[in-house]
C-alpha cells in the first residue's frame, strides 16, 4: 500500500536538555507568556521557540517581553495568518535539539507531562511519540461530544490507510527526534497537520511509534478553540490524500 522509505534508528539514551518546543500561536496573548515559562521550566528543555502567525491581539509585544528573560527564546513573525502547520513548519526548520516536541500555545496541555511524552525516546525505545486524551492520565476536562465523535472517526480511518492502531491523531502533544522531521517535507497549512503528519511517519521504516497517556485541559470557542468543523473535513481528505496520492517529494534523501 505505501511507498515505504527505509530509515534506521539507533537505539539510544539521550542527554539532557536535548528538546526544542515549536509553539505556533495566533491571537493567543492571554496564555502565551505562562506556556514560553512552563516549557522553560522543564529541564529536557534546549529552546522554545515561538511562531506568531499573523496575530491581531499583542502576542508579538508579550513574546518580546519573555525574549529578555531567557536566551532559550527564539521568535519568528508571519505577516499574516497562514495557519497551524504553516507555522510548525517554521519553527521545524529553526529547531537545534535532537527531539522536538509541539505545544499549543493556550493551556490545554500542560509542559509539566514533557516528561511523560518524552520517557519512551528519552529511554531508546521510541522515535515518534504522540499524547492521548482516550486511555487513561491525568484530569480531562469534559466538553464537546461530537468533536469526540468527529476525533474518533478520524483517527479510525487514519489507522485504516496507515495500519497503526493509535487512538488520538489530533492531539496537540507530540514529540519526535528531529532527524525523523528531516526525512519528510510537510505541506499542510492548517489542521491537516496530523493526518498528514501521520501518514508520512507511518511509512518509514523502521521507525518506532508510541502513544502515551496526557491530561487535556480543554477550552470553549468563547475562550479561544479555533478548530471547526470545516478542518474536520479537510483532516478526512488529507487522510486520503497522503496516504492513496503520495508526491515523491514527500520525502528528503539524503547523502
Amino acid at each position: 500500500m505505501h511507498e515505504c522509505n527505509h530509515y534506521s534508528f539507533a537505539k539510544h539514551r539521550t542527554e539532557l536538555p536535548c528538546v526544542s518546543v515549536v509553539i505556533p500561536s495566533y491571537n493567543e496573548v492571554a496564555t502565551l507568556d505562562v506556556v514560553i515559562r512552563a516549557a522553560l521550566a522543564q529541564p529536557e528543555v534546549q529552546e522554545v521557540i515561538v511562531v506568531d502567525d499573523g496575530s491581531q491581539d499583542d502576542t508579538w509585544d508579550r513574546i518580546q517581553s519573555v525574549l529578555t528573560d531567557d536566551p532559550r527564546v527564539q521568535c519568528v513573525r508571519h505577516t499574516q495568518n497562514r495557519g497551524k502547520g504553516a507555522a510548525l513548519r517554521t519553527g521545524f526548520a529553526r529547531a537545534t535539539a535532537s527531539i522536538v516536541v509541539v505545544q499549543d500555545a493556550d493551556l490545554e496541555y500542560d509542559p509539566a507531562e514533557y516528561s511523560i511524552l518524552l520517557k519512551p525516546i528519552l529511554e531508546g525505545e521510541a522515535d515518534v511519540v504522540f499524547g492521548t486524551r482516550f486511555i487513561g492520565g491525568g484530569a480531562h476536562r469534559v466538553l464537546y461530544y461530537w468533536h469526540f465523535v468527529g476525533n474518533k472517526i478520524i483517527t479510525t480511518l487514519s489507522n485504516i490507510c496507515t495500519n497503526l492502531n493509535l487512538t488520538d491523531i489530533a492531539a496537540g502533544y507530540k514529540a519526535c527526534r528531529r532527524e525523523v522531521l528531516q526525512k519528510i517535507n510537510l505541506r499542510e497549512d492548517r489542521f491537516g497537520f496530523d493526518p498528514e503528519f501521520t501518514a508520512k511517519i507511518a511509512k518509514l521504516d523502521g521507525v518506532r511509534i508510541y502513544e502515551v497517556p496526557i491530561s487535556y485541559h480543554g477550552r470553549t470557542y468563547a475562550e479561544g478553540k479555533k478548530i471547526s468543523w470545516r478542518d474536520g473535513i479537510a483532516a478526512l481528505w488529507c487522510i486520503v490524500k497522503y496516504n492513496f496520492f503520495s508526491r515523491v517529494d514527500s520525502f528528503r534523501t539524503q547523502d
